[in-house]
């Protein structure tokens, strides 16, 4: 599985950008798809997942309803759309797959994610 991340920026705070990740060699259909971020000096963290065959979502506390996690099975993608966006929101933002499909219990595990994008940047000034 390959995955292309695509739709990051800069803007400002308060703005919105959307973040989309292409799936290729593999459909998408069946299984999770997650997106995580990492700052500069900071470990990679969860912020949303979504389970592609029934659309069940997962966020990060401090997305605090800012986020939106959906998916387009045709074209297997999938999208983080970020609303209200925060000067502690910038980071490189990557896609990332399991093998299958994840619960709810574990599908904050990066180390469950096998297969990642390349990263986007998203940079938030104040």
């Amino acid at each position: 599985v390959q995955l292309q991340a695509s739709g990051g920026g800069l803007v400002q705070a308060g703005g919105s950008l959307r973040l989309s990740c292409a799936g290729s060699g593999r459909s998408l259909s069946g299984s999770t798809m997650g997106w995580f971020r990492q700052a500069p000096g900071k470990e990679r963290e969860f912020v949303a997942s979504i389970k592609m065959i029934d659309l069940i979502t997962y966020y990060a506390d401090f997305v605090k309803g800012r986020f939106a996690i959906s998916r387009d099975n045709a074209k297997n993608t999938v999208y983080l759309q970020m609303n209200k966006l925060e000067p502690e929101d910038t980071a490189v933002y990557y896609c990332a797959a399991p093998t299958g499909v994840l619960d709810s219990g574990s599908v904050r595990e990066l180390g469950l994610y096998k297969y990642w994008g390349q990263g986007t940047q998203v940079t938030v000034s104040s």
